[in-house]
């Protein structure tokens, strides 16, 4: 995704820079690298099997205290 943005004959540094940021914005570079920098990593298999494991446990134990009465 290069984007090669050359200053025009007689146009002001503002029209320019105005101009500069208007394509950065169409062409996408800038959402794409913001959606990069908070990319986070996904949690690998052993972990997630883990939690659904817990998560499981925990459940039937609450299920448990219902049926006693303790909940």
């Amino acid at each position: 995704m290069a984007l090669e943005i050359k200053r025009k004959e007689g146009e002001s540094n503002s029209a320019f820079l105005f101009r500069f940021t208007k394509k950065m914005q169409q062409s996408g570079i800038l959402k794409e690298s913001k959606r990069r920098r908070t990319l986070k990593r996904g949690i690998n298999k052993n972990k997630r099997r883990t939690a659904a494991i817990y998560r499981d446990t925990k459940k039937k134990e609450v299920l448990k205290a219902k049926k006693m009465g303790l909940i």
